[in-house]
């Protein structure tokens, strides 16, 4: 399963939670960008594989939980 070849460059959960706050939240905009322009193609039917919205969804859910799993270990370890 870790063989699987990424789709457009997609980094991983575990590559993601390498990166620090900052970069996962420039990521999560940009990936919210990208999911936009996706949107905008299949409505118009410019996108060939409609499967990349759900990818770009996953990403962008993927990128929002390492970054609610960050911000809880921050809490937990100010206390």
């Amino acid at each position: 399963m870790a063989d699987r070849k990424k789709a457009n460059n997609r980094e991983t959960a575990a590559e993601l939670r390498n990166l620090t706050v900052q970069e996962l939240t420039e990521k999560l905009s940009e990936q919210r960008t990208e999911l936009l322009h996706a949107r905008f193609k299949v409505a118009t039917a410019q996108l060939a594989q409609v499967s990349e919205l759900k990818a770009m969804r996953k990403q962008v859910a993927r990128i929002s939980t390492i970054l609610k799993e960050k911000a809880r270990e921050d809490i937990h370890a100010g206390s």
